[in-house]
């Protein structure tokens, strides 16, 4: 029997659209993608793309923590940029949040994010 609940955390932004924060499938949790926005505003976080990436990283680690999980939970990482010359930073910043073994990941060059963001990542994880 599959055992399915929907994940949600005020401590994460709110779902903009037609979707939850994350379900949880039995012992796998679905991560839906992360922008930089700032739960209690729901404002774009305001800096460079670095301030972007932190962002992205400290609410898909809410989202993880609200389903009894962490970030090291992660077995699959998707990235996407709408500049792949920012590889190098998603690295360095990627490096502040994980620590190996990693996730496996991908890193997804893209035309457009929602609100101009110049990331976004989602996620799955097992706990």
């Amino acid at each position: 029997m599959t055992n399915k609940a929907i994940i949600s955390t005020e401590q994460a932004p709110s779902a903009i659209g037609t979707y939850s924060q994350a379900v949880k499938v039995n012992n796998t949790v679905y991560l839906s993608g992360q922008i930089p926005l700032i739960p209690e505003s729901m404002t774009m976080v305001e800096g460079d793309f670095a301030a972007e990436a932190h962002q992205v990283f400290k609410n898909l680690k809410a989202v993880c923590e609200a389903s009894n999980g962490s970030l090291a939970d992660i077995v699959k990482l998707n990235i996407y940029l709408t500049n792949l010359d920012n590889f190098a930073i998603v690295n360095e910043v990627m490096a502040e949040y994980f620590s190996a073994p990693y996730p496996a990941r991908a890193a997804i060059g893209i035309n457009q994010l929602p609100k101009g963001a110049q990331i976004e990542a989602d996620g799955i994880l097992v706990i």
